[in-house]
């Protein structure tokens, strides 16, 4: 028996008992169907209603009614959305007019068949079973047991060219196939995303970020070319050779990289302090583990613009430096958070050096500081990416002793991190106000610099209370 629990039940009912008020009569539509069939449970729930018409004034009203926040999504096809926290849980509740004149006919232009599926709102209540009540015109019931994505109608994606993301990061949510009917149209009408906005692309790559299968479903997308619409970045990167280092060009190591990623996120499981690591939230609902997905990307976009020839040999020197700038053009295209941008940057910025710590077979205390001193939060993501990024480079110079190496440093740097996580952060043995009375010295950023190498030294153990503190001090400053 297919029906709402009574939590759902509960939520919804204010609704229904407005609308029968009003006599509005609402239609539930969409996801909320369609994750009930399949049994899934959503941390944010969001409902989805349509009405034959006045969405905006029935929702503007019952937003005053339920004291919760109102929003017009698109005024044109009359959308708007509520919101309400209940529970400690944030719901959504989304109400449009009818696209066409009948039920049936505005669910053909709903996006694909699994969400082309309603039910009247009353008949939710009462313990009815709703397999015999949903209208499913388009077979959606069908489609949601064989685990096949397909468009409702053959106009989708001209009404919406955003849906032909949405068809692959729901391929990603819910593990499903593309048809070959909508592969084909979306090859098709690709060239109209450009015309998307990019908040609203944003929104869709974070949810295939966010999927365990994004690799699968990247490469997917940049089979038919689309994801090169998304980020022009990725064509010169195309057929870029890198070297006897390498067995692969630079994108094609790129997306290699990013499967790499994926199978460490695996096996991070088994490692709870790194696993809530990448599950923290680094802005609004995007975990740091999407970011870092979007990093591996990324990492390397550097070097189109920085590949030079000496000697016979591929080089891209500051590719690192180049790769900031350019990720810094592309979060603002996004419209990432600055928080997102600022770690996404230090990501790409810093992603070489674990590999240049790792040259050394052992390397220095001052030059781990210095590692865990520039990469701040961002030590262990940059790790984790180094691990990945070297796992995907497999030419013939990558000797099996030189991998070694790179993953035993690697790994020795994690469990530092996480070791430095329990550990109270050392205490300063003079501050910036004991420097400049000592010494006579004017606030400036003189100052700062003789902190950080004092807390440096102290870091590493050269010095190891005030006496010693006062003394390379005073060195320092002679030397300035």
């Amino acid at each position: 028996m297919l029906k709402f629990d009574l939590k759902d039940q509960n939520i919804l009912h204010p609704i229904y008992s407005f609308s029968k008020a009003k006599k509005v009569k609402l239609y539930l539509v969409g996801g909320a169907l369609r994750d009930l069939i399949l049994g899934r449970i959503k941390d944010n729930p969001d409902f989805d209603f349509c009405l034959k018409s006045g969405a905006l004034k029935f929702g503007e009203k019952l937003a005053r009614e339920l004291r919760c926040a109102f929003v017009v999504l698109d005024e044109e096809h009359a959308a708007c959305r509520l919101v309400k926290k209940i529970n400690q849980k944030i719901y959504t509740f989304d109400f449009s007019d009818f696209r066409a004149p009948t039920l049936e006919k505005d669910l053909l232009h709903r996006d694909f068949t699994i969400n082309s599926m309603a039910v009247a709102l009353g008949d939710v209540f009462g313990g009815k079973d709703l397999n015999t009540l949903i209208v499913d015109p388009y077979s959606g019931k069908v489609d949601l047991k064989t685990g096949i994505i397909k468009v409702t109608g053959l106009g989708s994606f001209k009404e919406d060219p955003l849906r032909i993301l949405r068809a692959f990061s729901f391929s990603c949510m819910l593990g499903f196939n593309l048809s070959k009917e909508t592969l084909r149209l979306a090859k098709k009408e690709k060239s109209k995303i450009s015309k998307v906005s990019s908040e609203r692309i944003r929104e869709e790559l974070f949810k295939i970020l966010d999927s365990s299968m994004a690799y699968t479903c990247l490469a997917s997308l940049d089979k038919l070319k689309i994801l090169e619409i998304i980020f022009p970045e990725i064509k010169p990167m195309r057929g870029i050779g890198q070297g006897p280092y390498h067995h692969l060009d630079v994108w094609q190591h790129t997306l290699e990289t990013l499967n790499q990623f994926e199978l460490i996120i695996k096996w991070a499981k088994k490692t709870p302090a790194i696993f809530d690591y990448l599950q923290e939230e680094v802005a609004g609902l995007r975990k740091r583990s999407s970011l870092l997905k979007l990093a591996c990307i990324l990492h390397d976009v550097g070097k189109p613009k920085s590949l030079r020839r000496e000697k016979g040999k591929i080089i891209f020197h500051g590719h690192e430096r180049v790769g900031l700038g350019l990720t810094r053009v592309i979060s603002r295209r996004l419209k990432l958070s600055n928080d997102e941008s600022r770690h996404l940057g230090g990501i790409v910025l810093w992603h070489l050096r674990p590999g240049y710590l790792a040259d050394n077979p052992h390397p220095t205390a001052r030059a781990i500081f210095r590692y865990f001193g520039d990469t701040g939060t961002d030590a262990l993501a940059v790790l984790l990416l180094s691990l990945a990024d070297q796992r995907a480079t497999k030419g013939p110079l990558t000797t099996a002793l030189s991998r070694l190496r790179h993953e035993k440093t690697v790994k020795a740097l994690i469990r530092k991190t996480l070791k430095q996580k329990d550990e109270k952060k050392l205490v300063r043995l003079l501050n910036g106000n004991d420097l400049m009375n000592r010494f006579k010295l004017p606030a400036s950023p003189l100052i700062g610099k003789l902190l950080i190498e004092l807390e440096e030294a102290q870091a590493i153990g050269k010095i190891k209370n005030k006496k010693e503190a006062w003394k390379l001090a005073s060195k320092l400053i002679t030397r300035k």
